[in-house]
């Protein structure tokens, strides 16, 4: 159990056992099938917990040249790198930080790939296989009329000479069987390339660090993937099943408004600067101590953001006691998709960064400043 009295408010709140608990899951999958994992930076980049990381894995996957930094200079390994483009001015630094480069488009390819060559990079391509489950357009790589990866119809019969592999990513939040729709649709239209090939990414979105998950299942698919394609190097790049319920944003309450009959607990914390795919997915997040949404109870409220947009906030909680100004409130499992995605909008108290320690201690990584806000304005 958090002792919230050792952290500033509001503040992410991260638990080494809750993490080591994923990341030895997924080691143990990644062992038993004989595939590499990594871990990507998209949906958390915490570096200071990155010691942690590398006694279970090895590598990461970078979006942008901040990213594939990142992993070279704090995770320590160079970075198995995706970006929709790449331009002239970052594609050195680039090369400089990353192991494997995926090309999302053959003409990226050509301009960018001879800049590679004799040089230890392993460059690939990213495929589209037109299928996805995702239900969500704004997440759905697999959308129509993507910008997202090359169709079977525009590749070659001989791949263009450098091109090492193949990057597929259709999946968000996704299960083991959701996995095997993706895996008959990607071979169907692009096992014929494989032979030409020496590693398959098939990205994120593999979230087996759920409780209903089916690891079993899911290691079965690996397993016979690799057996139909032995030489293949197969890549799978997690981001929320690292960070799945593995801590908190723990906020306050600091005023209590009713109009109409809705009841809002105003808190120290925004859903739009600091959870901002609540808003974008949309989906409402378990709260310590109440009850998502309006069961008929007596105390019944809103919780409402504390920046200007009208619509910083969320749908009914029931609680079993009437919130008081200063009372803590926590958002259960908001490590993955929140501080890589926040915002300063506002100028808002950013929340702070934080660990609570194996040994039950706090470890205060990060708290933000008036100049941190100031000196990203200009």
């Amino acid at each position: 159990m958090i002792d919230f009295s050792q952290f500033p408010s509001p503040c992410y709140i991260m638990e080494e056992e809750l993490l080591r608990k994923n990341l030895s899951l997924i080691k143990s999958v990644k062992d038993k099938t004989g595939i590499e994992i990594i871990l990507a930076f998209k949906s958390f980049a915490m570096w200071r917990s990155f010691p942690i990381f590398r006694e279970y894995i090895d590598h990461c996957t970078a979006s942008s040249v901040y990213e594939a930094r990142l992993a070279f200079e704090e995770f320590g390994s160079k970075a198995h790198t995706y970006s929709p483009a790449y331009t002239e001015q970052d594609f050195p630094e680039i090369m400089r930080c990353s192991s494997h480069i995926t090309f999302n488009s053959l003409a990226q390819f050509r301009r960018f790939y001879p800049m590679t060559e004799g040089k230890e990079i392993s460059c690939g391509i990213r495929i589209n296989p037109e299928y996805s489950t995702v239900e969500t357009e704004l997440y759905n790589p697999c959308a129509p009329g993507t910008r997202f990866g090359i169709t079977a119809d525009l590749l070659p019969e001989v791949l263009p000479q450098g091109v090492k592999g193949f990057h597929c990513h259709t999946l968000c939040e996704s299960s083991s069987y959701e996995l095997e729709e993706t895996l008959m649709h990607l071979e169907a239209k692009f096992a014929g390339w494989f032979s030409q090939i020496e590693w398959l990414n098939l990205g994120g979105g593999h979230l087996m660090t759920r409780k209903d998950y089916n690891t079993e299942h899911l290691m079965t698919l690996l397993r016979g993937l690799k057996s139909r394609y032995p030489h293949l190097r197969i890549i799978m790049e997690l981001g929320s099943a690292f960070t799945w319920q593995t801590g908190v944003l723990a906020a306050e309450v600091v005023d209590m408004v009713e109009s109409r009959g809705i009841k809002t607990a105003i808190l120290n914390v925004s859903f739009t600067s600091h959870m901002p795919d609540c808003l974008e997915m949309p989906y409402q997040p378990e709260v310590q101590g109440a009850k998502t949404g309006n069961d008929g109870g007596k105390f019944v409220y809103r919780l409402g953001g504390n920046s200007c947009l009208s619509g910083d906030y969320m749908g009914d909680w029931s609680f079993d006691h009437e919130p008081e100004i200063g009372e803590r409130i926590v958002f259960e499992d908001m490590i993955h998709y929140t501080m890589v995605k926040t915002n300063m909008f506002n100028g808002i108290h950013h929340p702070a960064i934080a660990l609570w320690t194996k040994e039950k201690k706090a470890e205060i990584y990060k708290q933000f400043t008036y100049e941190d806000y100031r000196n990203r304005m200009s």
